[in-house]
């Protein structure tokens, strides 16, 4: 009689996610259980999710990504969890390596995962996207995401974790409207978390940090590498700046909080 194979349950979040969501969960055909926690789209993911057998979608507002993943990280049935995105495949490699990794005699509670990202079809070696990692795997029992973060998400471990060999493959520019979407939603959940930790608008602020994240990417980063591609990417992380630096003046006079130029002013 053989030993029982670990389970593992499979957690995608979509909105809007046609053209991508159908690779992604055939890369992940390969766990027990597979729960899609959908935002209510309107492009037919939700209609497409709901004629998989093997899937499991539930539809649920989306408030920001770190209530949305948690949310879904509580559908789980099984202690092994793994998150993607979307946009995101699990290769035949990674796939035999997350098999493996589940089912020895890890003490590790959390996994890393480097992702190699695709600009269409084609690789992004630069531009900031080379050290990239996430928490991908993990044991629901041992894991929660933090409230400290509304975007870009952190994930609390209770125990240790490592970084597996084998990358995840990331399509995270579909186009050049899509991507800006992405960033300007970054930046404006962004304010809203800056807000929430009390820090205020600056004009200096608002010129500085998209000038630096551009140049810093760019340049030291060696987004020049990859041409235009690092050009329209490197032009859009630092659009998510200026959007975020926006917001925070939008929201501060929204709420009627004076700015940090203002409160220099009047000091």
């Amino acid at each position: 009689m053989g030993l029982q194979r670990t389970k593992i349950t499979a957690l995608v979040i979509t909105f809007n996610e046609i053209g991508y969501i159908e690779n992604c969960l055939k890369s992940i055909e390969f766990a027990d259980e597979i729960i899609v926690v959908d935002s209510y789209s309107t492009d037919g993911t939700y209609e497409y999710l709901l004629a998989q057998p093997k899937v499991r979608v539930i539809q649920h507002p989306f408030k920001n990504y770190t209530a949305q993943k948690s949310f879904t990280l509580n559908q789980a049935s099984n202690d092994w969890v793994i998150f993607v995105d979307a946009d995101e495949v699990v290769t035949p490699e990674l796939k035999t390596e997350i098999i493996t990794t589940v089912n020895s005699s890890t003490s590790h509670a959390a996994f890393w995962f480097r992702r190699k990202f695709m600009f269409q079809q084609k690789r992004l070696r630069f531009s900031g996207w080379q050290t990239d990692k996430n928490y991908r795997l993990f044991r629901k029992s041992k894991v929660n995401f933090s409230d400290k973060r509304i975007v870009h998400e952190t994930l609390v471990v209770d125990g240790t974790s490592t970084t597996l060999k084998k990358q995840l493959t990331h399509y995270c520019y579909r186009d050049f409207a899509n991507y800006k979407h992405k960033m300007l939603l970054y930046g404006r959940l962004k304010a809203k978390e800056a807000i929430l930790k009390g820090k205020r608008f600056s004009l200096f602020m608002l010129l500085a940090k998209p000038t630096f994240t551009f140049t810093y990417n760019f340049f030291i980063r060696l987004g020049f590498l990859d041409g235009i591609r690092g050009i329209k990417v490197c032009y859009l992380n630092a659009r998510g700046d200026w959007e975020r630096y926006l917001e925070l003046r939008r929201l501060e006079q929204e709420q009627k909080i004076p700015s940090l130029n203002t409160a220099q002013q009047n000091g």
